[in-house]
């Protein structure tokens, strides 16, 4: 397995992180083409905050789950617009963060590794994840060994699997991913509590492409540099941007669905050829999650 303990060294001006509004690629390029993906949503019918494992979460706060539930729609009705499938997992009573449906396995090549929750509260989510792809005709199914967070800390080009470790998943679990898997696994050490999970401090612009963008604060000066080294031409976000998560992203390889606070990632990504969507799930951030956090992809 690769780490991301590489060498010292300055990804600041390997990478040219600069901030998203001045990132080097300034000239504007030709709209990307879309893929037609596969997602497994779960909608929010038992949304609540009443107790607190990531630190946008506050149980004081009241969720509005009319209001949960419409974002929610809204976000499955566009992946369906733009030519997307979305499967359905039915919500669990007592399973609240259920809702946030990437965090329950990893899907490449049709073969399913499922997640092990760090935390009490969210350990049966991912028994009803394995139950839906067995009743829906997946047989290549790994029950993990160690604890890993499903595509929360897993995402997938076409080269790696980036995975992230520090807060939810056991550096362990990237061994296992790399062996389920047979794809090299880049480790990636987070370091910042607010960016608790991989995809909410990087996302997948482009799988095909290995094209990514992400918050550099997010990560150890290690990790920093692994990322440098590998996507100098990455979208580098400003800290605003990921301030309002919105590196928790969905892209189909020219649609790029992301929260709408994230406004300073809009010029970026069309200069790139992305046709940047924002989304209002503001309801669903008080559980520390957006557009990703409700996205599992169905990889065949």
């Amino acid at each position: 397995m690769h780490s991301a303990r590489a060498p010292q060294g300055g990804p600041w001006q390997t990478a040219g992180c600069t901030p998203a509004a001045r990132v080097r690629r300034e000239e504007p390029s030709l709209p990307r083409d879309a893929r037609p993906r596969r997602y497994l949503m779960c909608p929010p019918a038992h949304f609540r905050v009443t107790y607190s494992i990531n630190p946008w979460m506050d149980p004081s706060k009241p969720v509005e789950l009319p209001l949960a539930l419409a974002q929610w729609e809204d976000l499955r009705d566009r992946y369906r617009t733009l030519g997307h499938t979305v499967d359905i997992l039915d919500p669990g009573p007592g399973l609240p963060d259920m809702v946030f449906a990437a965090n329950g396995a990893t899907v490449i090549d049709g073969r399913v590794l499922g997640a092990r929750f760090a935390h009490a509260e969210r350990a049966e989510e991912a028994e009803a994840h394995l139950e839906w792809f067995r009743a829906h005709g997946f047989t290549g199914i790994h029950r993990p060994a160690h604890v890993n967070e499903g595509e929360g800390d897993f995402a997938v080009t076409s080269s790696y699997i980036l995975a992230g470790r520090g807060f939810r998943s056991s550096p362990l679990s990237h061994d296992e991913a790399q062996e389920f898997f047979g794809r090299p696994v880049i480790g990636l050490d987070l370091v910042d509590p607010r960016y608790y999970h991989l995809d909410t401090a990087l996302s997948i612009l482009d799988d095909a492409a290995d094209e990514i963008m992400y918050y550099p604060d997010a990560f150890s000066p290690g990790s920093r540099s692994v990322l440098a080294r590998l996507f100098p031409d990455a979208l580098i976000a400003a800290p605003e941007d990921a301030a309002a998560l919105g590196l928790n992203a969905v892209s189909d390889g020219r649609h790029v669905l992301l929260p709408q606070a994230a406004v300073g990632l809009y010029a970026p990504l069309r200069a790139r050829g992305f046709e940047p969507l924002g989304m209002d799930l503001s309801e669903l951030l008080k559980g520390g999650g957006s557009v990703k956090c409700c996205t599992q992809e169905l990889r065949s």
